[in-house]
């Protein structure tokens, strides 16, 4: 269950990333674009722990796609860090929302621990 809790941890970065990077004040969509996905994200994520719901982080996908569409539709070039923050968050959660939850790291890696 390790990508649930860093999809977590990223959902609480995008939560605070608005005060972090200080966005316009005459752009409210964008916090609270960032304020919504964070929501979505940390409850999708925390909903995979659940046995009935195991399967919750693959709509996570969805929020992703939002976010790195969000950030390339909205960014004037160059883009400002704020879009930028969520065109990363949106690849690096795509990429932890397709392991599985009975994922293990591999083997040679525990190995070289001990």
């Amino acid at each position: 269950m390790w990508p649930r809790v860093v999809e977590v941890m990223l959902g609480c970065w995008l939560g605070m990333s608005p005060f972090i990077f200080r966005h316009n004040p005459h752009q409210t969509e964008l916090r609270l674009n960032d304020l919504a996905c964070a929501l979505a994200i940390v409850t999708l994520s925390l909903l995979s722990f659940w046995q009935p719901c195991r399967a919750a982080h693959f709509g996570l996908c969805g929020v992703a796609i939002w976010l790195i569409g969000f950030g390339y539709a909205r960014a004037p070039l160059p883009a400002p860090p704020a879009l930028q923050n969520d065109i990363l968050v949106g690849m690096l959660l795509l990429m932890f929302a397709i392991i599985p939850n009975e994922a293990n790291p591999p083997r040679s890696w525990s190995d070289l621990g001990s």
